[in-house]
Parts: C-alpha cells; sequence; structure tokens
C-alpha cells in the first residue's frame, strides 16, 4: 500500500487522546449533533427539511442539556463525598 493509505489506516488503529477538561468536553456537542442527524434520518417516515432541522435542533438540544444536568449532578455528588 502507499503510504498516505497507510498513515489514514493508521489513525483508526490508535485512540484519540482527548483530556478530561472543561474545554475538552466542548467535544461532545458535535457528537451529539451527529447522533441527533443520523438518528432522525432513520425515524423520520418522511423528510421535509424544515420538519428534520427543527426536530434535529430539538433532539440535539435535549441531548445537551441532559448532558449538562447529569455532569452537575454528578459534580455535586462528588462534591458531597469528598
Amino acid at each position: 500500500m502507499s503510504g498516505l493509505t497507510d498513515l489514514v489506516l493508521a489513525g483508526f488503529t490508535t485512540p484519540e487522546k482527548i483530556g478530561v477538561t472543561p474545554q475538552s468536553m466542548l467535544w461532545l456537542l458535535p457528537l451529539a449533533a451527529s447522533i441527533a442527524v443520523v438518528y432522525k434520518a432513520t425515524k423520520l417516515a418522511v423528510i421535509k427539511p424544515y420538519h428534520f432541522f427543527r426536530e434535529v435542533a430539538l433532539l440535539f438540544g435535549s441531548i445537551a442539556v441532559f448532558m449538562l444536568v447529569t455532569a452537575v449532578v454528578l459534580y455535586l455528588l462528588a462534591w458531597l463525598v469528598t
């Protein structure tokens, strides 16, 4: 194989290192957006642009709010325990 192909394939064999800083948690937003798009694309019977983007935005917002509430609850629980 060519060197470029080897380099691309090697990128899939090693995990991406993401820290645990608050800034690194922002990587969850593109993941949540892609999950919302794929989920709604598979669940909607008829995809019309306005309806699709509205449903995706609603699901993305729900995921983001749930992650935020979960993070706050876990932070408070860790604060109480320690």
